[in-house]
């Protein structure tokens, strides 16, 4: 009995294990705090990565075409098509855009009667997303002001035109959605065409063999 009382007492007295329960109970939150925090900053890259494709998107827009110097520079499909393609490239397996998302590259020009319209529109992308300013040829009842944030509407100016890109992209988490309320990323950007641009039309390379065009009536993406 002596020796069981001894034995007791050196058990109450042994402080051995606390720490290792502390840890024990506070390892979920710590797990949760950690996890939030790589989701936070997932999120924040994928915010920035979106912004800047917008961006990239809008300057190659601006630069693609021919370089003659003898007449404007024509576009073709084709320029389009690559342009779309890069974006899918440079965006990466980590987002897949058009698996996604969705691209919308618009040509705001100033149309005969001096309104600000969209004269073409291209799209990509499986996101059932369209233009918060309207399909191909808005504009020409008067009723658009410019492209962008109310207040901070880009214009064209006659016989030029602006590239004006707008992506909606539902973010996909690196964990779970559990630790982030963002489910849609949203961007835009815009440049001026950098050279001067044949603005009739989007040409076709080979009118027998015409490229495919990216109507914003398709919703896919590469495969």
């Amino acid at each position: 009995m002596n020796l069981l009382g001894r034995l007791l007492r050196g058990l109450r007295g042994n402080a051995s294990g606390v720490a290792m329960t502390e840890f024990a109970l506070s390892l979920p939150f710590l797990m949760g705090v950690g996890m939030w925090g790589i989701e936070s900053a997932n999120l924040a890259i994928t915010n920035m990565r979106v912004s800047q494709l917008a961006m990239q998107i809008a300057d190659n827009g601006s630069r693609i075409g021919d370089t003659s110097t003898l007449t404007n520079h024509r576009i073709y499909e084709s320029d389009v098509n690559d342009l779309l393609l890069g974006a899918n490239i440079m965006g990466g397996d980590t987002i897949d855009l058009f698996e996604h998302g969705r691209v919308i590259v618009s040509s705001l020009e100033v149309s005969e009667d001096g309104d600000q319209y969209i004269h073409w529109q291209r799209c990509k992308g499986k996101k059932d997303f369209s233009s918060a300013y309207g399909a191909e040829g808005a504009g020409l009842d008067g009723s658009l002001t410019g492209m962008g944030p109310p207040g901070d509407e880009v214009t064209a100016v006659e016989n030029d035109a602006v590239i004006f890109v707008e992506i909606s992209y539902d973010y996909q988490p690196l964990i779970s959605s559990a630790f982030t309320n963002a489910s849609t990323i949203s961007a835009t950007a815009a440049f001026n065409v950098r050279d001067d641009r044949d603005l009739s039309q989007i040409y076709q390379r080979d009118a027998g063999n015409p490229d495919a065009v990216a109507v914003c009536t398709t919703f896919d993406g590469y495969s």
